[in-house]
């Protein structure tokens, strides 16, 4: 089904949303120039295409209720209307921010992968353009955060465990798995704000173009990891099995910092493990994540030794 255009905050409309289509292994030459071709029509500059001038109403929700962490709660009952719609906001907020440290270690490896390549290729080519698209996207996460009063945010100790974690597995391939989980789940998330036009029109203008700009680096990036998956060893698959599982994990929960709480007068201590109970959250992150597991478990890497551990991290 295609998504309904929706302005864009600044009166412009955009083209509807396509979806990112699972691409399969062949001509990886061919890909790329689609992508370039695409990438040429369909870019945004969120500095110009956004109006961030305008206001903030502070009772709007920018996820809908039901998504918000600590939705059905005891301490979702004790927030007023407000609060709530502030939380909404601020969790926006925070899975923007932990978008910026995503998007910031993908772009590392991709300007790894370019310097292992020949930059003629147009497969080199089209991931300094993906490059060129999360420095953008970056920018637009931050001026979000700006625009919505969330406190400016350092890398947590989990996010900079993640970072070490990348460079000491050092592995291309699991760049782009761990690019595709984070895509993925926050691709969910994205198009069920722009669905729902009762939401906070800055954080839907944000989530359309990334919607569209993701959709071209997901389909980068599926059949480069097919590729690869297929060129590699038994004893290499199992230890890039657990290693993925640890790395979905750490980016699932590094998208609520816990500042969130803290700005809605809640003790974060509570709230977390409060959220990591509730039916409600875990529900959403099994939801959100269901295009990358799927992905994963068809392909094999999600197999029966990490199932187990998907399932405790409420992500299948």
């Amino acid at each position: 089904m295609t998504t309904p255009e929706i302005p864009h905050s600044n009166g412009r409309t955009l083209r509807p949303i396509p979806e990112a289509r699972i691409a399969r292994p062949g001509d990886r030459e061919q890909n790329a120039a689609r992508l370039l071709r695409v990438s040429a029509k369909h870019w945004y500059d969120p500095l110009t295409e956004i109006d961030w001038t305008t206001p903030v109403d502070p009772d709007q929700y920018a996820l809908p209720a039901h998504r918000v962490s600590l939705y059905g709660t005891p301490l979702w009952d004790s927030l007023s209307s407000r609060q709530r719609a502030q939380l909404s906001v601020h969790q926006l907020a925070s899975t923007a921010a932990a978008g910026i440290w995503f998007e910031l270690l993908l772009m590392d490896g991709l300007v790894r992968h370019v310097f292992e390549a020949d930059v003629t290729t147009r497969h080199a080519q089209y991931a300094l353009t993906e490059v060129a698209d999360e420095c953008r996207h970056s920018i637009m996460f931050a001026r979000y955060m700006t625009a919505t009063g969330y406190p400016s945010a350092r890398p947590s100790r989990r996010m900079r465990q993640l970072s070490m974690l990348q460079n000491l597995f050092n592995d291309t391939t699991m760049m782009f798995a761990a690019a595709i989980f984070a895509e993925e789940f926050t691709d969910a998330m994205q198009r069920e704000m722009i669905r729902d036009d009762s939401l906070q029109p800055l954080g839907r203008s944000v989530a359309r173009i990334h919607v569209i700009e993701e959709s071209r680096h997901i389909g980068y990036a599926k059949p480069e990891l097919e590729r690869r998956w297929a060129r590699m060893s038994a004893p290499r698959r199992a230890m890039f099995r657990r290693v993925l599982t640890v790395v979905a994990q750490r980016e699932t929960a590094e998208i609520i910092h816990p500042q969130v709480y803290a700005l809605a007068g809640l003790d974060p201590r509570t709230a977390h493990r409060l959220a990591i109970a509730n039916p409600y959250w875990r529900e959403t992150r099994t939801e959100w994540a269901r295009k990358a597991v799927g992905f994963f478990t068809e392909l094999g890497i999600i197999d029966h030794t990490v199932r187990p551990a998907w399932k405790r991290a409420s992500l299948l």
